[in-house]
Formats: C-alpha cells, sequence, structure tokens
C-alpha cells in the first residue's frame, strides 16, 4: 500500500467535530442559581420545622405529666423553648401560603407578631428580601412604637377622665353656689322683714345666716374660677360646638322669675325647685354636648342615645302634670 492511500484510509475515518452550545458562566447566572438552591432550602427548612413541630405535639401528649423536658433531652435533644418553636410553628403556618418563603429563623421572629396582623406586616415590609436580623429590629422597632403609642393613649385617657373630674367637681360647686345665692336672697328678704318689726334677737339669727352664706358665696366663687382656670389649661378641653343650641331664652327668663319670687316668698318648696331647675337646665347644656360628641364619635350610635333623651323629656313631662 503506498504512503498515499494509508492517508486516504486515516482521513476516511476521521469523524468532523460537532460545533456544541456551551453556557457562559456569569456572576449573574451564578446569583440566580443561588436565589433558586436557597428559596428550595427556605421552603424545605420551614416545612420541616412545622412536620417536627407536628411530631412534638403527638409526642407530648403521650409523654406523662413533668417527664416532657427530660423527654426531650434524652431522645431529640432540643430544649424546651426550641421545641416550643417548632410546635407554634405547626400551629400558626400549616395552612398559609404567604409565609412559605421565609426561613425559619424568620418565621419564628415572626411569632412574636399577632397573628392578625403578621400577614399584612410580612407583606408590607417584604420580610423575605430582610435577613433575621434586619427583620428583628423591625419587630423590635414596630414594638417600641406600639409601647409609645399605648403610653399616649393612656396618658390622654388619663387626662380626659381628669378632665371629666374637673367638669364634675365645677358643676357641683355651681350648683352647691346657686343653693347658697338662693338662701342668701331669701335671708335679706327675712332681715328686711325683721327690721320693719324692730325683733333685735330675730335680726340678729337672720344676720348670723346671711353672714354665712355670703361668707360662703365669696369662698365658692374662688373655687368656681379655680376650677375654670384649670378646666381652660388642659390641652384636651373640647370647647361645646357652635351648632348645639343653648337653652331657648324663654327658659333663662322663667327661671330669673323664679328667683325673684323665691326672693319674695318664704315657700322652701319653692326656693328648692329654682335651685334643682338651674342644676337640670346647665345639666341639659352639658347633656347636648355630650350628645354631639357621640354623633361625631360613633354616629351608628347616635340615634340611639337621641331616642333616650327624647323618651326621657317626654316621660318627664307626663310625670309633671
Amino acid at each position: 500500500m503506498t504512503t498515499r492511500k494509508k492517508k486516504e484510509e486515516v482521513q476516511s475515518k476521521i469523524v468532523p467535530v460537532q460545533e456544541t452550545l456551551v453556557l457562559t458562566r456569569t456572576p449573574d447566572v451564578i446569583a440566580v442559581e443561588i436565589r433558586s438552591v436557597d428559596e428550595q432550602a427556605r421552603k424545605y427548612m420551614l416545612q420541616s420545622a412545622i412536620d417536627i413541630g407536628k411530631k412534638l405535639k403527638e409526642a407530648k401528649e403521650l409523654v406523662p405529666h413533668g417527664e416532657w423536658e427530660g423527654w426531650l433531652q434524652d431522645n431529640v435533644n432540643y430544649s424546651q423553648s426550641t421545641a416550643n418553636n417548632f410546635m407554634r410553628l405547626s400551629e400558626e403556618y400549616e395552612n398559609s401560603q404567604a409565609f412559605a418563603n421565609l426561613s425559619y429563623t424568620q418565621a419564628v421572629a415572626l411569632l412574636s407578631i399577632p397573628a392578625e396582623e403578621r400577614e399584612i406586616f410580612a407583606e408590607e415590609n417584604k420580610v423575605g428580601d430582610l435577613s433575621t436580623r434586619e427583620l428583628q429590629t423591625l419587630i423590635k422597632e414596630k414594638k417600641e412604637l406600639e409601647k409609645q403609642l399605648k403610653k399616649a393613649n393612656e396618658q390622654t385617657e388619663y387626662e380626659r377622665l381628669e378632665l371629666e373630674k374637673l367638669k364634675i367637681s365645677l358643676s357641683e360647686m355651681q350648683q352647691q353656689n346657686g343653693m347658697n345665692y338662693e338662701l342668701a336672697e331669701r335671708y335679706k328678704a327675712d332681715l328686711e322683714a325683721a327690721q320693719k318689726t324692730g325683733d333685735v334677737e330675730q335680726i340678729n339669727k337672720i344676720q348670723t345666716k346671711l353672714n354665712q352664706k355670703e361668707s360662703e358665696l365669696v369662698d365658692n366663687k374662688k373655687k368656681i374660677k379655680e376650677l375654670e382656670k384649670q378646666l381652660k389649661a388642659k390641652p384636651i378641653d373640647i370647647p361645646a360646638p357652635e351648632i348645639i343650641e343653648k337653652v331657648p331664652e324663654d327658659v333663662e327668663k322663667e327661671l330669673a322669675q323664679l328667683r325673684e319670687q323665691v326672693k319674695r316668698n318664704e315657700n322652701k318648696a319653692m326656693a328648692k325647685f329654682a335651685v334643682i331647675f338651674e342644676t337640670v337646665v346647665k345639666d341639659f347644656d352639658n347633656l347636648l354636648g355630650a350628645l354631639y360628641e357621640i354623633k361625631t364619635t360613633a354616629p351608628d350610635e347616635h340615634e340611639r342615645f337621641l331616642n333616650a333623651v327624647t323618651g326621657l323629656l317626654g316621660r318627664m313631662s307626663e310625670k309633671a302634670k
């Protein structure tokens, strides 16, 4: 065989090389692979933790009372807190797809968020993109903010209660002042009548009573001014809305006429009525103010309270006949 023939045979046995497509390895490609593996690992770890939690709950029901902690150490080498985490995860994440991509540590961290808030919190803060440390910091900040808000609400409620106490004290003081005023006016009329008769003993007796009431009036006015000053200083004091109607003028006129009659009449029942009537008028203003607050803060309940007021006025009218 010639050299030429040998060369031709060799060439005929050579198979042509086929071109193959090779994917270029870049950082971006590697990052996609890492995220895929990480996602699968997260799902597997959380699901495994849920499964362990189910089995721990089953075991706990079978282990005699008082031996649970020892059983954990001897059989699965878990602390009681770790076992509790597994069992809580099985209870709160078993049927939830919203947390499927969380890691075990993220899921445990979210257990401190109330169940009814957890899903919204996770969605709004994109917790799946956070590290466990970042998530723990975020939860800590949330709880601190809630603590401050609770404290602020408690302070506001305390101030509201203090305000109500001041209002009650002022109302009581005004009632007392009204009674003292009516009695003082009556004593003045009695004194004038006694002076006409020249009864010295009666004059001295009435004068003593009058002096006492006038002294009480002075003291009460000081106290009322102080209470009004404190009320004005309260930052949460809400002024009476302008849309609330004031007591009609004819009622005010009637009240003024009653006062004049009491001055000229020694009838104790009339004096008592005048004082109570004035108190009712003032309290009615307060009642209207409370009714307006209900209308603005709880409109659905307004009609029920309004009907209660209307019913009360109707019964008062019937009873007075």
